[in-house]
């Protein structure tokens, strides 16, 4: 493109001083003159000297042989940007289409930025927003588009995912986000970003499964750090961080548990595994924190626990009734 504009640069202005000493005429007629030879329309005067019919037929080729070469580098850049882009965005629907379980993102700002950075690495994250700019940006699979929009929500592969975030700008489109969501999938895990405290229940009405205020979180975190800066800071780490040996995870007893049925002491959890249980949660949503070795494990609860990544992963082979370590039992000692 550069090499194209220099070069009629360079046609025009010796065509323009040619045609100033061949034909005594001013700077814009020769400048004129030169265009006009340049894009084949023609002289305004024919020529007479043998001079000047030489110049003009080296300024005749040169030109338009300048201005077919530059037409052709723009036509180039055209058609090749729009095929760039349109088989970008075909390599980029053949790959939305082919994840299963991922997570979408709807809202490409200071919130969705900070969800895809808390993220771990695996999970694939389907980003949507009708911003261009924004999307350029963005190190994850996009689809631009209205979010409310269920064709929108259909090629970001809402039948696939595992969960949407509805973190726009306005309440009032998250709102309505929530209620695509929830009648596209109606077992859809939802989170909605609210701004102001009054949309919080309209959101959990709509179909969102959990509602978060980002100024009212913030504010409580800080207020924690005020209160019990050591206690914030350790569950900050074993929720976010990357580098620790213990870390907090959920774990649900699903159908056909070998371990539902079974109270903490009788399935040996802790001594098979090394992962600590926290806490409980029943499928009705109450929580029983430290519970006792006599907590019956049914099919359906939460169990919240905490230990290293090999600890975490046995729990997870326990409950699922996976065998560990060539079909003994994992024994780990009390961290």
């Amino acid at each position: 493109m550069g090499v194209a504009l220099v070069a009629m640069v360079i046609v025009l202005a010796v065509g323009t001083v040619g045609f100033m000493v061949i034909f005594s005429v001013g700077v814009l007629e020769a400048l004129y003159d030169t265009a006009s030879v340049v894009t084949t329309i023609g002289f305004r005067e024919q020529p007479h000297s043998a001079g000047a019919k030489v110049f003009s037929i080296f300024l005749i080729l040169a030109g338009v042989g300048t201005v077919l070469y530059a037409f052709g580098v723009v036509l180039e850049a055209i058609i090749e940007g729009q095929l760039r882009d349109l088989f970008g965005r075909r390599r980029m629907e053949r790959r939305i289409a082919g994840m299963s379980g991922h997570v979408i993102v709807c809202g490409w700002g200071r919130v969705g930025r900070a969800i895809a950075e808390n993220l771990p690495p695996e999970q694939d994250l389907v980003v949507v927003d009708n911003d261009p700019v924004r999307l350029a940006e963005v190190p994850h699979p996009t689809v631009l588009g209205d979010a409310t929009d269920d064709a929108v929500l259909q090629r970001a592969g809402i039948e696939r995912c595992r969960a949407l975030v509805a973190a726009v700008s306005s309440d009032a489109d998250n709102l309505y986000l929530t209620l695509s969501g929830r009648t596209l999938r109606p077992d859809l895990f939802i989170v909605a970003r609210a701004r102001v405290t009054s949309s919080e229940d309209k959101l959990l009405r709509a179909g969102a499964n959990r509602v978060v205020n980002p100024q009212a979180i913030g504010g409580a975190r800080m207020a924690a750090f005020v209160l019990q800066p050591h206690v914030t800071e350790f569950l900050d780490v074993v929720m976010h961080g990357t580098d620790v040996e213990y870390r907090l995870e959920e774990v649900e007893l699903t159908a056909g548990s070998p371990i539902a049925g079974q109270t903490l002491r009788n399935a040996h959890v802790r001594d098979h595994t090394g992962a600590l249980v926290l806490a409980l949660r029943p499928p009705d949503g109450g929580f029983t924190t430290n519970p006792p070795p006599e907590t019956v494990m049914e099919e359906g609860h939460i169990l919240i626990a905490i230990g290293t990544p090999a600890q975490l992963t046995a729990l997870e082979d326990l409950v699922a009734g996976r065998q560990s370590d060539g079909g003994r039992p994992r024994r780990a000692s009390a961290p």
